[in-house]
């Protein structure tokens, strides 16, 4: 009885071990590297700011990461005078939401507040080179009736007749169509 469980027992160790290896392919790619399933194309390199250039007329702006609450998202955009010369903003930046292939999506842009942004209104005032300004960019995720919208980059014009800048920016924005807009300021409002 003794032998067939150390049989036993050798034989489960080794087929145990035999699990852990792989047999070659012909390809020679290791089956456990492959995903099952559908994978997404990597998205085409964004048009951001390129460190150490300076966009037309001065600012170059970036979106950071999503917050999200009960539904509700936004991403702070932040624009840096990064030209020699002080810059005057008033306003608004113009915003358009884009696809993964950067055609643009029918979704209605308003300015004003949120549920997750304050909006101070248009103010004029000026940044000195290497200061910054904010934004809020919202939006809701809510699903009703219809094809939820899912944008991959937000195009930004800064201040009228400024370059436009494309940054990568995931928008989940569901079934609404509405993405909000707070103007430029030099700090956001609890």
């Amino acid at each position: 009885m003794r032998v067939v469980t150390i049989a036993g027992t050798v034989l489960l160790l080794a087929a145990l071990a035999a699990c852990g290896q792989v047999a070659p392919y012909d390809n020679g790619v290791d089956p456990r590297l492959l995903t099952i399933g559908p994978t997404r194309s990597p998205s085409p390199a964004p048009a951001e700011p390129v460190p150490g250039r300076c966009p037309a007329p001065g600012l170059s702006v970036a979106a950071g990461q999503v917050d999200a609450a009960l539904g509700h998202r936004a991403s702070v955009l932040t624009a840096t005078n990064c030209g020699v010369a002080p810059l005057v903003l008033d306003g608004y930046p113009a915003v358009r939401l884009l696809d993964g292939v950067r055609a643009p999506l029918a979704v209605t842009v308003v300015h004003g507040m949120s549920y997750m942004a304050r909006d101070p209104g248009p103010a004029r005032f000026t940044l000195a080179p290497g200061e910054q300004a904010l934004s809020v960019l919202s939006w809701s995720n809510t699903v009703t009736d219809g094809d939820p919208a899912a944008g991959e980059y937000a195009e930004v014009v800064a201040v009228p007749g400024a370059e436009a800048q494309a940054l990568p920016l995931d928008t989940d924005l569901g079934t609404t169509g509405q993405l909000t807009v707070t103007a430029w300021a030099r700090t956001l409002l609890n």
